[in-house]
């Protein structure tokens, strides 16, 4: 079985953007097994645990309302293509997203990593929902079928959230400073949202098992 390993964060749009891609290189390819594994990162390691508001951060991150707007209509018009309706709109708060990855990890327990990742991109982008917030959490894990009662006990808690920024220290170490990057078999790793295309050379030379180097940094959000 091939292995994915995915860094990604919770609030990246060329995540969503760059999840879609590799569904799609998978479809063209159906003889390929594949497990996917998603791991954190964190484009944002010194956001305040609360959060802020999204103009802030936009101002912060781009200087002003111009460029963000300029940034986020680039990366709508590459969301329409992989028919994501983004709505960043809705979005009024930036959140830290340790408890998400939290939540992620926690999903691995049941294997629904990857449907907690699409409920969780859909909750941000789509409905502008708080996902630091553990009652927006809840009722992400409650829309995939998680228990209520594990769910409310565990992001309660601090499990996994030392994991958690063990991960994202472990991606940066490993060279990865832009999400998302995939890494099939350990060995073959290619970064940002890329087209469907790009996957395949990286489907082969894991099934052939040759040696692969990470190639340079991609897109940032």
């Amino acid at each position: 079985m091939m292995r994915i390993d995915i860094y990604s964060d919770t609030v990246c749009p060329w995540c969503f953007i760059g999840k879609r891609r590799l569904e799609r290189a998978l479809a063209a390819r159906d003889d390929i097994d594949v497990s996917l594994k998603w791991h954190a990162f964190q484009l944002n390691p010194d956001m305040p645990e609360g959060g802020m508001a999204r103009e802030h951060y936009l101002a912060a991150k781009f200087g002003g309302p111009e460029r963000a707007a300029r940034v986020y209509a680039t990366i709508a018009r590459a969301g329409h293509a992989e028919r994501i309706p983004f709505n960043f709109e809705t979005i009024a708060r930036m959140p830290n997203t340790i408890q998400s990855h939290r939540l992620v990890r926690f999903a691995d327990r049941f294997g629904m990593q990857n449907a907690v990742v699409e409920a969780l991109f859909k909750a941000f982008f789509f409905d502008g929902e708080d996902i630091g917030e553990d009652m927006a959490l809840l009722r992400i894990a409650l829309r995939v079928g998680l228990d209520r009662d594990a769910t409310v006990a565990f992001l309660a808690g601090e499990e996994e959230r030392g994991v958690i920024v063990a991960e994202d220290l472990r991606a940066r170490r490993m060279g990865i400073s832009a999400v998302p990057c995939f890494v099939v078999n350990g060995e073959y790793a290619i970064s940002g949202a890329q087209e469907p295309e790009a996957f395949f050379p990286l489907f082969d030379l894991a099934g052939m098992g040759m040696a692969g180097e990470y190639p340079a940094a991609g897109t940032r959000s």
